[in-house]
């Protein structure tokens, strides 16, 4: 039986590259609003923004999305879900899905996967997704993160680098991918709220800091990383004012289906 989960969107103004990022306007709509349309067409008991402004909360309350304010200088989204928990009085035992505001295209059916990969693996205290890499220069990208799993599914690293390194191969072409494709991990995650809430207090790890991947926090401190598998990439994400122009675009296209 599917337990119940909540989607927690953590949303705030600051951005270098597109200032006031979760309020861009996508076919009539803020993005923090289309993200939480999308996430609540997921398997959700309930969708919550976590905003670090009341802009943002009036924006979601015009909308009919429920929200939270929480602090504005926390260090990491991490930090802002766990007091987003706190002040939802979520327990210890619930499940959370945390979908990044900046994800307009989300997967409904990737949010409840990673819901329910996190309820498969008890001794898995947070749950994520990986997609097979198709293209040599995706593998040797530092921007796109990979990842290397056991055969439990659950994650050994994390990296920017070319994991796995294939010896023989790359020897004679780095073009070529190794069999089994490699796996490029998707920024979506669940947590069991017990440890998002311990999170924060566990020191950064040396790893975390050479490759500036938070997850590695998790993993060195010896919490277990459930990884599902997805056979699609996900839709674009919003960084930039060309992917804003990119995600507006498609949603131009995509009609009704698309804007909700």
């Amino acid at each position: 039986m599917r337990k119940p989960f909540t989607v927690l969107i953590p949303a705030r103004l600051a951005s270098t590259r597109l200032p006031d990022k979760p309020l861009a306007d996508i076919a009539g709509k803020p993005m923090v609003v289309r993200v939480a349309e999308r996430a609540a067409r997921s398997g959700a008991a309930r969708v919550v923004v976590a905003a670090d402004s009341e802009r943002i909360a009036s924006a979601c309350q015009a909308h009919g999305i429920e929200s939270v304010i929480t602090r504005p200088d926390h260090p990491s989204g991490s930090d802002r879900l766990a007091e987003a928990c706190a002040r939802l009085e979520l327990g210890p035992d619930e499940a959370v899905v945390n979908v990044q505001g900046d994800e307009p295209l989300i997967d409904p059916t990737l949010i409840d996967a990673v819901a329910e990969l996190l309820q498969a693996h008890p001794s898995a205290a947070m749950s994520t997704a990986a997609h097979a890499i198709e293209r040599a220069e995706d593998f040797h990208n530092p921007n796109v993160v990979k990842v290397v799993t056991d055969a439990q599914g659950l994650a050994l690293y994390f990296s920017r680098a070319p994991i796995p390194w294939w010896r023989d191969g790359f020897a004679q072409d780095t073009q070529r991918l190794p069999t089994p494709a490699p796996l490029r991990h998707v920024g979506i995650y669940g947590y069991r709220v017990r440890f998002l809430q311990a999170f924060p207090t566990l020191a950064p790890a040396p790893l975390e800091q050479i490759e500036a991947l938070e997850q590695l926090r998790a993993l060195w401190h010896g919490h277990r990383i459930a990884v599902h598998l997805t056979p699609h990439a996900p839709g674009p994400g919003v960084d930039t004012p060309e992917d804003l122009a990119r995600v507006r675009a498609l949603f131009a296209d995509g009609g009704s289906q698309l804007a909700l």
